[in-house]
């Protein structure tokens, strides 16, 4: 097999140019100080981990009285995908030793936002941090992805039908491994396949009254 070695120096060179630019490419010490505070404190019992994108990340912001609970950790990051939260699955989860992991994520991935991806590669970095929660006596959660006809950020790739595709290989991964499915899809989506204008100011991320329809479901899913 021949190589084309100006490709491969191209890639080469723009491999160590995203490492220059970004060192910490999956935010392994975005949290460092904050887990180090948990992890020396006392065990808590039911510890529950929210791990996922900025969907997570922007739920303590607009509630910061149901993360005020210490046993609610929020181990969100903006515009991360499942590569990256797959990198930083053991400090920011599994060090923490919690009783359950509710793991939102995938959406990031579709909008490209580390390069491009196939939905099977999403669904198994999925299972993977499920096995993973699992092998560490961590029960593991996977949520759907939240519907959106369009992405502000990256114009005009259509990904509802991807998302609704993803959300069915979650479901059925689910249902073929006894792991707890959360349906946020289903409560949230129009009829365009996009998310409600009621629940979000931009069509992909939940305003206020979203982020109580989301509460309201996983409440009503698992004893909180």
């Amino acid at each position: 097999m021949a190589f084309n070695k100006s490709k491969i120096k191209s890639l080469l060179t723009h491999l160590m140019d995203e490492k220059i630019k970004n060192p910490d490419w999956a935010y392994l010490n975005r949290f460092k100080d904050k887990n180090s505070q948990i992890t020396t404190l006392p065990f808590e019992e039911k510890r529950i981990v929210f791990f996922g994108d900025s969907i997570i990340a922007g739920w303590e912001t607009n509630d910061l009285e149901f993360f005020a609970n210490k046993k609610h950790i929020n181990r969100g990051i903006n515009g991360q995908t499942t590569s990256q939260m797959l990198i930083r699955f053991r400090p920011d989860v599994i060090e923490l030793k919690p009783e359950t992991v509710i793991i939102l994520a995938g959406t990031n991935d579709i909008a490209g936002n580390t390069g491009p991806t196939t939905l099977e590669n999403i669904l198994g970095n999925l299972k993977s941090m499920c096995e993973l929660a699992k092998a560490n006596n961590i029960k593991p959660i996977l949520c759907s992805i939240l519907p959106a006809f369009d992405y502000p950020w990256r114009k005009g790739i259509k990904p509802a039908e991807k998302i609704e595709t993803l959300n069915t290989l979650i479901l059925q991964f689910c249902e073929a491994n006894d792991i707890l499915y959360i349906d946020y899809y289903s409560a949230m989506v129009d009829n365009k396949k996009g998310l409600q204008s009621i629940y979000s100011k931009d069509g992909v991320h939940p305003n206020k009254v979203g982020y109580f329809i989301m509460k309201s479901i996983i409440k009503s899913a698992i004893l909180m």
